[in-house]
């Protein structure tokens, strides 16, 4: 009994994922069809999206979507409702890091960074709370953050300010829709180093050896690993389902210790 309520706590619900192309967002969406749910992936890169969405079968679908772009995302809500009857679920996934600081830091990569990082989410929750609202059932939004908005880290000055900005505009949010009684969760998952594609292309950066960069960043967590894209896209799927019923504004962290490390 169990397993079966575990296995199919997606049934009835459908989400929007953004960066449903690859990394947490991909394992996210096929999580959520291999639990009884229909996912649209959204993702600029469209391509790859579709050829996950065709794999998942007719349960998934995908749109092509540039976070930045407020007009796309009301356009990305209409689609999904379209297609799938409903929005019960927003998981805001894509992102992007790039290295700099402030004093040598280009600014081009501060804009892109929060447009992307903070002010996708805004436009994302600003589209869909209308959206689950009107589904007439409970809804969860997620978001993606990271252990860095909990703990300084140098050098990514953008990306820090852009997760910690999105941790201060979950909790606002989910006090926001539990104060006025909507039944919409609002919650924030925070990885640490996950093998992902944006992991990857950090790791092959860099000036040291692909191996010394990899033990560096499983250095930073007491775990002494780096994480993998399904164990953060099982709190993701917690806080979306109806098991995380009591639970709005919370920070979950999947980071192997990292953020707690002094």
């Amino acid at each position: 009994m169990g397993l079966e309520r575990q296995m199919g706590r997606m049934n009835g619900k459908v989400a929007l994922v953004t960066g449903g192309a690859e990394g947490i967002g991909a394992t996210v969406g096929r999580m959520i069809v291999e639990e009884g749910g229909k996912a649209m992936l959204a993702d600029v890169q469209i391509d790859k999206a579709r050829a996950l969405a065709g794999e998942l079968g007719e349960n998934a679908d995908a749109f092509e979507l540039e976070v930045r772009d407020a007009a796309r995302w009301d356009e990305a809500v209409r689609a999904t409702r379209e297609r799938f009857g409903k929005l019960n679920v927003l998981c805001n996934v894509a992102g992007i890091s790039e290295p700099g600081n402030v004093p040598e830091g280009s600014p081009d990569v501060w804009e892109r960074t929060i447009d992307i990082n903070l002010n996708g989410p805004y436009y994302g929750m600003r589209a869909a709370i209308p959206a689950i609202e009107a589904s007439g059932e409970p809804g969860a939004i997620v978001n993606i953050g990271s252990m860095i908005a909990l703990r300084a880290a140098s050098f990514v000055a953008a990306y820090s300010a852009s997760k910690a900005g999105l941790l201060g505009l979950t909790r606002s949010v989910a006090l926001d829709l539990a104060e006025r009684g909507l039944p919409i969760r609002v919650n924030m998952v925070h990885p640490g180093a996950i093998r992902t594609p944006m992991y990857e292309r950090y790791k092959f950066s860099g000036a040291d050896t692909p191996e010394n960069i990899e033990t560096g960043f499983a250095a930073t967590h007491p775990m002494n690993r780096i994480g993998e894209p399904e164990e953060v896209a099982k709190a993701v799927l917690f806080l979306a389902s109806d098991d995380a019923s009591f639970t709005t504004g919370c920070d979950f962290t999947v980071d192997g210790g990292g953020s707690i490390r002094s």
